[in-house]
C-alpha cells in the first residue's frame, strides 16, 4: 500500500537503461514516498540494452518496449496501461517521446532542459494532451524546503525592493577531456543542443533564481567558453541579468572548475535583507536583516512556512537528520502525484512554460556571447 494510502500510480519511463545515471535518481523518487509502481519501459534505444535493463527493475517481458512511439500506443490502448511516465532521455530525445504520451492521454514528467532546440520546444508547446495529461519538469533545486522558505519569504517582503541576484552552479568533471557515457552525449551538440554548460546546469541556476525570486528576466549579456581544446559545446558561462523591476543580477556556471563538485548555490540582497543558500549544505540557510544579526535557518519542525506542503512533503524526517538531492527530487513526484490524482495544479512545480523559458535562456545567451556580449532579450530569440 502507497505510504499516502493511495493505490500506486502506474509509472512507464523512457532511457534510463545499464549506464544512465538520471533514470536510476528518477527511479529513486518515485519510490521515495510510495505513490508510483514502475510497470514499463522504452529505457533503451538498443533493443537488447531496452529488454536487459528491463528485466534488472522487474518489468515484464510484455512492456519492456524498444520503442516509444509503441509504448505510447500500447499503453494507452491497455486497462491497466500507465498513467504517467518519465522521459530520462538526453536532450534531443525529450521532445518526441513528450509529445506522444501527451497526445496518449499519458502524463509526462521529463528530465530538463525541455528540448535541445528552441524550435521543438515551440512544437511541444501547441500540443494539445488528451484527457487533460499534465506536464511536468524536473528542475529538481526547487523542491528543497528552504528554497521554498525562501521563496515565500521574498513574496511576504521581507527582504524589501529586491535588488541583487547571484547565483551559481560550478563543477569540476569536464576540466579535461572526458569519454563516458555521460560526457560524450553532453559534449555533443547533436545530443545537447548548441549549449553545453548552459544547457546541462545553467538552466538549473536559471530556473532557482527564477523560482525563490519571482523576478521576471528583461535582457542578458553573456559570455560563454570552451575552454577544453576541441570542446564543440560551451564548459563554462558568464552571464549579467537585468530583471524587470530594476535588479540585476550575475550568474556563474562551469564544468571546468577544479575543486568543485556539484556546487549550486544563491544569494539574493533586497532593501530590507538577504539570503543565503548552498546546496551542499541544503539544510541550512542564512537570513539577513539590514541592521541586525545574520540568522542561520534550518530545515526542520518550527520552520514556519508553506514549503511542508499541503501533507507535510518535503519534510519526512525529524530536525538535525540531513534530507538532500534524492528527497528534493521525490517532492517533485510526490506532489505531482497529487496532482494526477486530484487533477488540481500545484504552482511550485515547474511545467511547461518553464521548460520552454529555459530552452529561450540558453538561445538567448548564445546569441549574445556570439554577438561580443550583446544584450539580448529572450523574445528575440
Amino acid at each position: 500500500m502507497a505510504e499516502h494510502g493511495s493505490r500506486r500510480i502506474r509509472l512507464g519511463m523512457v532511457g534510463g537503461g545499464s549506464g544512465a545515471f538520471i533514470g536510476a535518481v528518477h527511479r529513486i523518487a518515485a519510490r521515495l514516498d510510495g505513490d508510483y509502481e514502475l510497470v514499463a519501459g522504452a529505457l533503451s534505444a538498443n533493443p537488447d540494452n531496452a529488454k536487459s535493463s528491463a528485466a534488472a527493475l522487474g518489468i515484464a517481458p510484455d512492456r519492456a518496449y524498444a520503442d516509444y512511439n509503441e509504448m505510447a500506443r500500447t499503453e494507452a490502448a491497455r486497462a491497466d496501461g500507465i498513467e504517467a511516465v518519465a522521459i530520462v532521455t538526453p536532450n534531443h530525445m525529450h521532445v518526441g517521446p513528450a509529445r506522444a504520451f501527451l497526445e496518449a492521454g499519458i502524463h509526462v514528467i521529463c528530465d530538463k532542459p525541455l528540448s535541445n532546440t528552441l524550435e521543438s520546444a515551440r512544437e511541444l508547446a501547441a500540443v494539445k494532451p488528451r484527457n487533460g495529461a499534465k506536464f511536468l519538469l524536473t528542475h529538481n533545486y526547487t523542491g528543497y524546503p528552504l528554497v521554498r522558505q525562501a521563496r515565500q519569504m521574498i513574496a511576504e517582503g521581507r527582504l524589501g525592493t529586491l535588488r541583487v541576484v547571484q547565483v551559481e552552479y560550478p563543477q569540476d568533471w569536464l576540466t579535461v577531456e572526458v569519454h563516458n557515457k555521460q560526457a560524450d552525449w553532453r559534449t555533443d551538440p547533436k545530443r545537447s543542443g548548441a549549449g553545453g554548460c548552459i544547457g546541462d546546469i545553467g538552466t538549473h541556476a536559471y530556473n532557482l533564481a527564477r523560482f525563490m525570486t519571482g523576478l521576471e528576466l528583461e535582457a542578458l549579456s553573456a559570455d560563454l567558453d570552451s575552454f577544453v581544446a576541441g570542446r564543440q559545446v560551451d564548459d563554462n558561462v558568464h552571464i549579467m541579468l537585468r530583471f524587470k523591476g530594476g535588479a540585476k543580477g550575475m550568474l556563474w556556471a562551469s564544468q571546468v572548475a577544479p575543486g568543485n563538485e556539484n556546487g549550486p548555490s544563491i544569494r539574493i540582497y533586497g532593501d530590507k535583507g538577504g539570503v543565503e543558500w548552498m546546496q551542499i549544505e541544503p539544510n541550512k540557510m542564512w537570513f539577513c536583516p539590514f541592521g541586525e544579526p545574520r540568522q542561520l535557518m534550518t530545515r526542520g519542525g518550527a520552520m514556519p512556512i508553506g514549503a511542508k506542503g499541503a501533507d507535510g512533503a518535503g519534510i519526512r524526517i525529524p530536525a538535525g537528520h540531513p534530507e538532500g538531492y534524492l528527497e528534493a527530487f521525490a517532492t517533485l513526484y510526490a506532489e505531482f502525484a497529487r496532482v494526477i490524482r486530484t487533477g488540481a495544479d500545484n504552482a511550485l512545480l515547474p511545467g511547461l512554460a518553464d521548460g520552454i523559458e529555459g530552452v529561450q535562456f540558453i538561445a538567448a545567451a548564445i546569441t549574445s556571447s556570439k554577438n561580443d556580449s550583446r544584450w539580448t532579450r529572450l523574445g528575440e530569440v
